[in-house]
């Protein structure tokens, strides 16, 4: 059932004491970035807001109106100024004696360039005339999850007019572009007390004369809704009632760790995905009710919702009383191949003769009962999005559904949207992705100098990346500094020992929830010690192979079978070290562990190669810049063997070397670069030395 009034109604978040003094414009701004900071307003990316304000022409110097909207592939949460387009209102007035009806209003697109004021590059998005024609100075247009319930219910028209009266009106749906724009200013000027107007299937359009009283407005109709909602729907059942009951948290990560490696393989053809599980209390509400399936079937209503997360999602047939995961995972191919030829019927059904070619026919939601949702986009950040937006959706199902029947968009216009030339446009404008864009990264060791570095250098690619270590505070800053410089979406971290083989499993099934799956592991984590042997105790010894031997195999097993289950290949590369292949007084348990690693390397090599899984190892040398390893002891004991000091070190390392160069952690970080992009595809088994060139240290 939905929660009480109080618990849902929008806080009015306008503060006068911050908006003293702003211009027009950083009135929109603000205004713009308060609606958009609640999910219950509009998602991300989702909405828009305008206003018309006076500004100085720069060639004539003289008063002009602009309209300034928000452009296209803006967020009016966080967006900034430059994501306004502005455009002359005279000449977007002068575009209506250029409209020559619905069946050419895409190419009124195309005059939009012609009306931009003082060359602002942003692209005015389909929107525009929607603003540009409401006769009221601010505009917003909003997708708030109550009104999309009354707008997407059977009799949305009614209801509209039952909780509003004459104070918001309603218009049939209609696809956004020149012909709605016209609409609305129909509507405005044959009913000039109304304060806004609800469209069937898509959202709400409010208006006022300054931003404040937009705003206002804005907010106090959704609310109006919300309470309505909430009051008509007290003692309803959510979606039919509870059918299945959720399973413990840990159990349903546990689930969704199996599941998401799998269903990754199957909708990775084209490009690797990223996952995101979702187990939220509107999540669980929803794939554990009974009216759960028809209601999923019938796919979204709103557009962005839509365009978000497909025709309709993949109900995975799990039983979280039987716990059948096993069968589950064996019935999946058949299940994606399904949903698949669905979707190429549904392209069949309603393409045009000239629709773009199909697109990706995976599913992007899969909704899992007793479990929650998981969502797949070529990045983490549209994964996590999309599940958002389903959320959205599902808000939106329970509310209409309860208070009378919920519609999806029609099938065609759905389509019409989805395969729309002037969306196939924008997606032929993206940027091409980075090297490592879909990639998941595990990195041991992540918190040392050689760890963050590599982290780094993927992250910088496009990858996610988990970052694992054993030391606590380290990791916790290490992942707080590349998260200020990479986002949220992108990192995670794990505090893993390597040496045990319950920590390792947990936290490779972790990536697998946090990321759908892995497609690199570097084998990082590192200690090292320096005595001659007859000091060197069994303690020592078996604490070297625990971690340099031992614990790069736990780490690699687990990671193998991960991407088994993907089937997607995969790059393993061991961070080794120059001692694996040279001997060094006083260290023989560490250049022994170090050997065994390599040799572990090339078996593994063996092994993964028709898995299409690549094993490489990168061989460093005296990198001491920020490595942790020469933070303790292991400095002291080499500076001892050497007959140096601390600080004369690193200096001894770099004359020894060939090349007269010291190794930094950036160094060896492109070398694992290498091993784990497209450049390197077609080696495996390698060893690369990154040691400023050491004779003993050629392989033979």
């Amino acid at each position: 059932m939905l929660k009480s009034v109080e618990n849902q109604l929008l806080e009015n978040r306008w503060d006068e004491s911050v908006v003293a003094g702003m211009s027009e414009s950083d009135l929109l701004l603000y205004r713009s970035n308060i609606l958009g900071s609640d999910k219950r307003v509009t998602n991300y990316g989702g909405g828009n807001t305008s206003a018309k304000i006076i500004e100085t022409d720069p060639l004539s110097g003289k008063d002009v109106e602009v309209l300034w909207v928000k452009g296209s592939g803006g967020d009016i949460g966080s967006m900034k100024l430059d994501g306004f387009a502005t455009l002359y209102m005279d000449k977007l007035t002068a575009l209506k004696g250029l409209y020559r009806g619905v069946e050419f209003e895409d190419e009124m697109v195309g005059y939009l360039p012609h009306c931009t004021f003082k060359l602002n590059p942003r692209a005015a998005s389909i929107d525009t005339p929607l603003h540009a024609y409401v006769p009221r100075k601010h505009v917003d247009h909003v997708h708030a999850d109550a009104i999309i319930a009354i707008a997407a219910s059977r009799n949305s028209r009614a209801l509209t007019q039952e909780v509003f009266g004459t104070r918001i009106g309603w218009l049939p749906w209609k696809r956004p572009g020149y012909e709605l724009g016209i609409w609305l200013e129909k509507y405005c000027l044959e009913n000039p007390d109304a304060d806004g107007v609800v469209l069937e299937s898509h959202g709400l359009f409010t208006w006022a004369d300054t931003a404040k009283d937009c705003y206002d407005c804005t907010i106090d109709v959704i609310n109006v809704a919300t309470g309505w909602l909430a009051k008509r729907t007290s003692d309803v059942p959510a979606f039919g009632g509870e059918k299945h009951e959720s399973l413990a948290p840990s159990e349903r990560r546990a689930i969704a760790a199996r599941l998401m490696p799998a269903i990754r393989g199957f909708v990775s053809d084209n490009q690797h995905m990223v996952g995101h599980f979702s187990d939220s209390e509107a999540v669980l509400e929803f794939v554990n009710a009974k009216d759960m399936e028809p209601l999923a079937a019938l796919g979204t209503s709103c557009p962005d919702h839509f365009l978000r997360t497909k025709i309709r999602p993949l109900v995975v047939g799990f039983d979280p009383v039987k716990k059948n995961i096993d069968a589950v995972l064996a019935g999946l191919p058949a299940q994606v191949a399904a949903y698949r030829d669905d979707y190429a019927a549904y392209y069949e059904r309603c393409k045009h003769d000239n629709s773009p070619k199909l697109r990706d026919p995976n599913a992007v939601v899969y909704l899992i009962p007793g479990v929650g949702m998981i969502t797949f986009a070529k990045d983490r950040a549209t994964a996590r999005i999309s599940a958002e937006f389903y959320v959205n959706a599902i808000n939106v199902m329970r509310g209409a559904s309860a208070v009378s029947e919920y519609c999806g968009l029609p099938e065609q216009e759905a389509f019409d949207i989805e395969y729309w030339l002037l969306e196939e446009a924008k997606l032929q404008r993206m940027p091409k992705p980075k090297s490592l864009a879909g990639r998941v990264a595990m990195v041991t060791g992540g918190a040392g100098g050689i760890g963050s570095a590599t982290a780094e250098r993927y992250l910088a690619e496009g990858a996610c990346v988990m970052l694992a270590d054993i030391n606590a505070d380290s990791l916790a800053s290490t992942e707080n500094a590349l998260k200020q410089r990479f986002g949220k979406d992108v990192l995670r971290s794990t505090l893993m020992d390597v040496t045990d083989e319950a920590a390792v499993a947990c936290a490779i099934a972790e990536t697998a929830v946090e990321f759908g799956g892995i497609d690199i592991l570097v084998s990082n984590a590192g200690i090292a010690s320096s005595a001659p042997v007859e000091e060197t105790s069994l303690e020592l010894w078996n604490r070297n192979m625990n971690v340099l031997s031992t614990g790069y195999f736990l780490v690699s097993r687990e990671t193998f079978k991960v991407m088994r289950v993907q089937d997607m290949g995969g790059s393993i590369v061991f961070v080794a070290s120059k001692n694996g292949l040279a001997a060094s007084p006083n260290a023989s348990a560490y250049c022994t562990a170090k050997a065994s690693e390599i040799h572990l390397a090339r078996c593994l090599a063996l092994e993964g190669a028709e898995a299409g899984i690549r094993v490489n190892v990168v061989n460093p040398d005296a990198v001491l810049r920020g490595s942790k390893i020469w933070e303790g002891d292991w400095l002291d004991q080499r500076a001892s063997t050497y007959g140096t000091d601390k600080e004369g070190l690193e200096e001894m390392y770099r004359n020894r070397s060939m090349l007269k160069r010291a190794v930094l952690p950036e160094d060896i970080a492109e070398a694992c670069y290498f091993f784990a992009a497209e450049t390197s595809s077609k080696s495996t088994g390698n060893i690369l030395n990154v040691d400023a060139g050491n004779v003993q240290a050629f392989t033979r």
